[in-house]
């Protein structure tokens, strides 16, 4: 049976295998695009963009991902103090320290952006002027970005769902809809660099088209696709 010394159970279960027997098939694929996405995202900086009261594994299973695919990730966020707090479904999760303040941070020194869900993080972040400005910056740079469940939400604000095919949490589908956004229930949607996928189970093959299009770098089209004016607060 193949083996992964640095995976424990619940690194398994977030890449959708629910048990160690019977996994070294789905195992094997893993590593194997684990062992080329780390060539392909050796270097790349991914900012993180989250307040307090995010899905904690929509941050934490997406982030290992990527670091063991050789990114730098850090934390970005407009909390005062050095910490941001998590949301574990139904209640309080852990802390996790601030790499960046939102302040300090410029969307020129980073090469993608990754936004998780939960649904106090969005609804502060799309409140944020600064929050806002700073995902629309990576849409008119042509960066890859990839959103979660109520993650997509921040979108509408920044004025890029317009136009674009996506996906969320159930309940955002009208509000995106009423952007001018294409919603569709699937587990992920990819569209000229913009990743969405829809809750925590998604997460498996929300990773992986987030690598992918990670590795691809800039997407001229996610530029030239169709944006409105950020709104303003």
């Amino acid at each position: 049976m193949l083996f992964c010394p640095r995976c424990d159970l619940e690194t398994y279960k977030i890449y959708g295998v629910m048990s160690i027997d019977g996994a070294a098939i789905a195992l094997t694929a893993y590593l194997e695009r684990s062992q080329y996405m780390a060539t392909k995202l050796d270097g790349k900086r991914v900012a993180i963009l989250v307040e307090d009261g995010f899905e904690q594994v929509e941050l934490t299973g997406p982030r290992q991902a990527l670091d063991e695919a050789g990114a730098q990730t850090q934390i970005v966020s407009p909390v005062k103090g050095s910490k941001v707090k998590g949301f574990q479904h139904d209640k309080w999760g852990d802390e996790f320290e601030v790499d960046v303040p939102l302040d300090q941070a410029r969307a020129d020194e980073f090469d993608a952006l990754l936004l998780p869900g939960g649904v106090m993080n969005p609804d502060k972040l799309r409140m944020n002027p600064k929050a806002v400005q700073f995902v629309r910056s990576f849409f008119d740079s042509g960066k890859p970005v990839a959103a979660i469940c109520h993650g997509p939400w921040t979108l509408i604000d920044a004025g890029v769902a317009r136009g674009r095919h996506l996906t969320s949490w159930p309940s955002l589908q009208a509000d995106l809809r009423n952007a001018g956004a294409e919603w569709s229930d699937e587990e992920v949607v990819s569209d000229h660099g913009l990743v969405t996928s829809r809750k925590p189970a998604d997460i498996p093959a929300f990773n992986r088209k987030m690598l992918e299009e990670f590795a691809e770098g800039r997407h001229d089209t996610q530029r030239q696709a169709e944006a409105e004016p950020a709104l303003s607060r």
